[in-house]
């Protein structure tokens, strides 16, 4: 484990997921921010767009070879999809030992990268540098799903609802306030990415159908799964919480957790454990804020393995 003072630079730092990555490392004892890349903001002081920074760093506009040119010892890059590919280039060209930790979606399905989703693959980890961060949407279907894969008899279905925060910065109806009062919006009900990356990541088929609430930030994921034998309320919820042991930042809880409870929190919760006559349906529901452990948080304990301090250093626990 290394105590050496590191330094990180983050891409793409405008939106909400970059706000939260940008406290999480001021937070950190190991971690020097090296610097914050963003078009729209750039020659801005951080601190007027992200509570709680009062470090004098502004937004700077890099171009790739720039970021690459910047001799940090990780990146992580908070871009739409599409767009990481010619600066993940221009870093393997220049600087290939530095760590990259890419939040979109562009190489969660890459052989050649990291798929960091600690608590379910932190024992494939050996020593790569380019790290994909999985999706939001992804963490809590994993997360809910996992300890009984190899006991389903059907596709996990998989009902999401996530806040606006989670249709990024900017605008379009599913994170327009407005539009989203009184409303629940459903999207992308067959062949979501998130779909692909959970059926190609753990290993089993699943059915997912995402939605818009008009609350900010959180995700609740009811997850129906079919067993291939009957079983009991007990072993079931038992089953989860010996899968999740030792991970401080899953929680095992007896009631169905509430999207509110976990707004601002860096852990998820999975609960409910519902069983149907017969004992071979089972309804779990999972919550995470999708900003932190769907996102900022689960990137902060990807650098933490990649640069080889404690996983959950300036994490807090729930």
């Amino acid at each position: 484990m290394t105590t050496a003072k590191k330094t990180i630079g983050i891409v793409g730092a405008r939106g909400h997921t970059g706000a939260e990555l940008i406290r999480l490392v001021a937070a950190h004892p190991g971690l020097e921010l090296a610097f914050v890349s963003s078009r729209e903001l750039a020659g801005q002081p951080v601190r007027d767009h992200v509570a709680g920074y009062d470090a004098a760093l502004r937004y700077e506009n890099l171009a790739h070879g720039e970021v690459a040119a910047k001799g940090v010892d990780a990146v992580v890059l908070a871009l739409p999809n599409g767009k990481s590919g010619e600066l993940v280039g221009a870093i393997d060209a220049a600087r290939p030992d530095t760590v990259v930790v890419d939040l979109s979606a562009d190489h969660r399905f890459d052989e050649r990268w990291y798929y960091g989703l600690p608590e379910l693959t932190r024992g494939a980890y050996a020593g790569q540098r380019r790290i994909s961060n999985p999706g939001c949407y992804a963490t809590a279907m994993q997360l809910a799903v996992a300890p009984l894969k190899d006991a389903l008899a059907a596709p996990p279905a998989c009902f999401g609802v996530s806040g606006y925060s989670g249709a990024g910065t900017t605008p379009s109806d599913r994170n327009d306030p407005a539009k989203l009062h009184d409303n629940l919006m459903p999207y992308a009900l067959t062949d979501h990415v998130h779909e692909r990356e959970v059926t190609r990541h753990l290993g089993v088929p699943v059915e997912f159908m995402p939605h818009v609430a008009a609350h900010f930030r959180g995700i609740t994921m009811t997850v129906n799964l079919w067993l291939a034998h009957a079983s009991t309320r007990e072993a079931i919820k038992a089953r989860y919480a010996s899968f999740y042991e030792a991970e401080p930042l899953v929680r095992i809880v007896d009631e169905a957790p509430w999207v509110s409870a976990i707004a601002g929190k860096h852990h998820a919760e999975i609960g409910a454990f519902a069983l149907a006559p017969g004992g071979k349906r089972v309804v779990v529901v999972a919550t995470l804020d999708n900003l932190l452990k769907g996102a900022a948080t689960q990137a902060l304990q990807n650098v933490n393995l990649a640069l080889g301090f404690d996983e959950w250093t300036a994490i807090p626990r729930p």
